[in-house]
């Protein structure tokens, strides 16, 4: 199904092609075809990079374009929370007749969250929903829609109960909210499905095939059968599988149980990756470690991601500042 097929005003068809969609994955029609656009409650469940964000975003602009109430986008954590932030934001172009306004609030309940009255689109952790609620504001019955990404967590020993509270007592509003629901993992999808009275739309579909192999002694053996060597260095396992990744022409990401470890395994492959690249890429490099001088204090670790950036690597965790992880991000993004 293209985009200008679906049942949405000219500008919401528009604006998501201003954004680069023309045509629905499987996932994305699937909902569409279970309600999504006719208020609807919908459990998605479909792997990573599979679109379930543009679900999310259909269900918001034609809420937006037909209703006056809030829309609630629940994220289990404040990263993914800002990175929505800069996603929607973009909302605010719109053109429905009136103005949209789209905030962000993950902290604690303060004076300041009053301004959330007057907003459209409200991006919140799990728990700072669960703080609103408690205040008991009277925008709460404004609510219309609300995206829970993420959902499977609601499993989650620690901090599981808070989004089933908070999913409970939205459930029970007066205005009835239509709920969206997402997850790439969930194991108990009809259950889950049942106790939040909702449609199902299960898919396996992803655009890109998704291959696992095991490492040992050097050689990687692949699910679908494939065999090869990795050449063996001092920088360790996981940064000679990230370099060989890039020698064919790829991309890698190299996950560390520390903020210690993750700058340390960049460190290992800069050289490595350095000598693999053409001038222009490192140029290109160049560009993008000045900017992050240009836009940041210059801490240790902002000058150590500077310089391991201009070799064509970079870390990322909760240490560095928000503009530095959405530089490394949308440049990783980009193919950088």
């Amino acid at each position: 199904m293209k985009i200008s097929e679906l049942n949405l005003s000219k500008s919401a068809i528009d604006f998501l092609k201003n954004e680069g969609y023309s045509e629905l994955y499987p996932p994305q029609q699937d909902s569409i075809s279970a309600g999504l656009l006719d208020g609807e409650n919908i459990l998605v469940s479909a792997p990573t990079a599979s679109g379930k964000t543009l679900i999310a975003i259909l269900a918001m602009i034609n809420y937006l374009s037909k209703n006056n109430g809030k829309v609630i986008y629940l994220s289990p954590l404040r990263a993914l929370a800002s990175e929505k932030f800069s996603e929607f934001k973009k909302f605010e172009s719109l053109d429905f007749g009136k103005k949209i306004t789209v905030q962000i609030s993950t902290g604690d309940f303060e004076s300041l969250d009053k301004g959330l009255e007057n907003s459209d689109v409200l991006i919140l952790t799990n728990e700072k929903m669960d703080s609103i609620i408690r205040h008991g504001p009277e925008w709460i019955e404004d609510i219309g829609l609300v995206i829970a990404d993420e959902i499977h967590l609601i499993g989650d020993e620690a901090r599981g109960q808070t989004l089933e509270v908070v999913l409970t007592k939205l459930k029970l509003l007066e205005s009835k909210p239509q709920i969206i629901a997402l997850s790439a993992t969930i194991t108990n999808v009809d259950e889950l499905s049942e106790w939040l009275d909702c449609k199902t739309v299960e898919s396996q579909w992803r655009p890109v095939p998704l291959y696992e192999g095991v490492y040992d002694g050097g050689s990687v053996i692949m699910n679908d059968g494939r065999e090869f060597e990795v050449e063996a260095s001092i920088r360790g396992k996981p940064v000679d599988l990230g370099v060989e990744s890039v020698m064919n022409g790829g991309q890698s990401l190299l996950f560390a149980e520390t903020r210690t470890r993750s700058s340390s395994l960049a460190i290992k492959a800069a050289d490595a990756i350095l000598n693999s690249l053409h001038q222009s890429e490192i140029d290109e490099l160049d560009k993008i470690s000045k900017k992050i001088l240009e836009h940041n204090e210059h801490t240790e670790l902002v000058k150590t991601l500077a310089a391991l950036v201009k070799k064509g690597v970079a870390f990322h965790h909760a240490g560095l500042n928000p503009n530095c992880r959405q530089t490394v991000e949308n440049e990783f993004r980009n193919g950088k």
